[in-house]
């Protein structure tokens, strides 16, 4: 499974981007995509998980309320629109998919399998 990450850029504080990850094929039904994010100088932190099939979503607390992770199932995207968008965002945004994540993982790294490249978003003040 090939992701392709996009939509970075640099957004004022209060502002909107959205992210899109492109999968290149979904494997079965427990297959789950989410976007994970690293600062300078900080781990990777999950920020947002959805099961492709069911829909369920998931955030961390700092963006629950900001962030919505959807999927489009026809062309195999998740997309991340980030609102009110907050310095402390600004990362390195990446996109990754899982085809067995269980519940109790879904926020760990190491519970997904494909990774999608980097993409940047800054938010200045």
């Amino acid at each position: 499974v090939q992701l392709q990450a996009s939509g970075g850029g640099l957004v004022q504080a209060g502002g909107s981007l959205r992210l899109s990850c492109a999968a290149s094929e979904r494997t079965s039904s427990r297959f789950f995509g989410a976007w994970f994010r690293q600062a300078p100088g900080k781990e990777r932190e999950f920020v947002a998980a959805i099961n492709w099939n069911a829909g369920y979503t998931y955030y961390s607390d700092s963006v629950k309320g900001r962030f919505t992770i959807s999927r489009d199932n026809a062309k195999n995207t998740v997309y991340l629109q980030m609102n009110s968008l907050k310095p402390e965002d600004t990362a390195v945004y990446y996109c990754a998919a899982g085809a067995s994540v269980i519940l109790s993982a879904i926020k760990s790294r190491h519970a997904y399998t494909y990774w999608g490249q980097g993409t940047l978003v800054t938010v200045s003040s």
